[in-house]
C-alpha cells in the first residue's frame, strides 16, 4: 500500500513535460525524477510546472471518443505533456480507467460517471501516471492500482492507491497483466470482450504499435531510443500472448486492428534478430 496521513492540501503540480502529480506543497519541486532518468527526458528548455488550475485557463479540455462497443478514447486537448491517450474499458461490473492524462475537470469527471461506476484507475507504467489521484478524487474515491514493483516512482502518495504484483482480475473477462520489460512492472490490460469478442489488449508502452498496423516494437527508452536485449523481448512477447486477443490499442493512437496477437509475436521475433546481430552483414 502506498499511502500518507490526510494533509491540508496545497498546490499539486504537474510536470510539464510527462504530466506526472507530484506531492502538493508550497513550491514546485526542483526537478521531476521520472523525467531525469534515462527512460524520459528534461527539455532543452528545462524543468518547469504547471497545475489544473492554469491548463484551465489555458483552455484545456477532455475529448471523449468511442472507438468500438464500450471502449472509450480520453484525450486532454491542447495536448498535456507526452499527451497519451487514456483509455474507458465499459462493462456491466465496472468500468476501467486506463492511463489517465495529466489533466481532469469535473465535466470530463461528469462524463465519466455518466458511462458507470469506475472501480480502478490503472496506468501502464510510471510515464503514464497522469493525475491519477485527482482523478481518483474526481471521480469518488475510485481505487488506484500500481505495480508494486514501480510504486517507488509514485511521485504524489494517497490512501487511494494500491499495488498489485501479479495479474488481476479487475472484473469478469478484463485484466491487468503484469508483464515487464520497459519497466519491472509494466502492465497491459487484457478485454476478453472487446473486438466482438476476439479479445483486446491495451498496450502502454510494453509493446508499441507501429504506423503500418501490422508489427509493434519494443523499447527500454522510447524517446531516447534505447533497446531491450533479444531475451527481455523474447520473454515480454511470451507473457503478452499467453492469452488470446485480436487487437491492440496503443497509448499514442497506434492501433494493431486484428491479427495483434501474432503481429506481437512476429515483431519480437524480428527484433530479436536485429539486437543479436544475425542481420548485421546488411548493415
Amino acid at each position: 500500500m502506498v499511502s500518507t496521513a490526510n494533509v491540508d492540501f496545497m498546490t499539486v503540480w504537474i510536470c510539464r513535460a510527462c504530466g506526472v502529480e507530484h506531492a502538493d506543497t508550497a513550491e514546485p519541486p526542483v526537478s521531476c525524477v521520472i523525467c531525469t532518468d534515462e527512460r524520459q527526458y528534461v527539455p532543452k528548455t528545462g524543468q518547469a510546472w504547471t497545475t489544473l488550475a492554469e491548463l484551465v485557463a489555458e483552455g484545456t479540455h477532455i475529448e471523449l471518443e468511442e472507438l468500438e462497443p464500450n471502449l472509450f478514447e480520453v484525450t486532454a486537448v491542447p495536448q498535456v505533456a507526452i499527451g497519451q491517450r487514456c483509455y474507458l474499458v465499459r462493462s456491466t461490473s465496472g468500468n476501467l480507467l486506463w492511463d489517465p492524462p495529466g489533466f481532469v475537470d469535473e465535466a470530463a469527471a461528469r462524463r465519466i460517471r455518466e458511462l458507470g461506476e469506475v472501480v480502478a484507475i490503472v496506468a501502464s507504467h510510471p510515464h503514464m501516471y497522469g493525475v491519477q489521484v485527482e482523478w481518483s478524487r474526481a471521480l469518488g474515491g475510485a481505487p488506484v492500482l500500481v505495480a508494486a514493483s514501480d510504486a517507488r516512482w509514485v511521485q504524489r502518495p494517497d490512501a487511494a492507491i494500491s499495488t498489485i504484483s501479479a495479474d488481476l482480475e479487475l472484473v469478469q473477462g478484463l485484466t491487468i497483466r503484469t508483464i515487464g520489460g520497459h519497466f519491472p512492472g509494466s502492465l497491459i490490460a487484457h478485454w476478453s470482450d472487446g473486438a466482438d469478442g476476439r479479445g483486446v489488449v491495451l498496450s502502454g508502452d510494453t509493446f508499441f504499435p507501429g504506423p503500418d498496423g501490422h508489427w509493434c516494437t519494443f523499447m527500454r527508452s522510447f524517446p531516447q531510443y534505447l533497446p531491450m536485449s533479444a531475451a527481455v523481448v523474447e520473454r515480454v512477447a511470451t507473457a503478452i500472448t499467453a492469452r488470446p486477443f485480436d487487437r491492440a490499442y496503443g497509448n499514442l493512437g497506434g492501433v494493431i486492428d486484428h491479427d495483434a496477437r501474432a503481429a506481437v509475436r512476429r515483431s519480437a521475433v524480428r527484433y530479436a534478430e536485429w539486437v543479436r546481430g544475425d542481420h548485421d552483414d546488411l548493415t
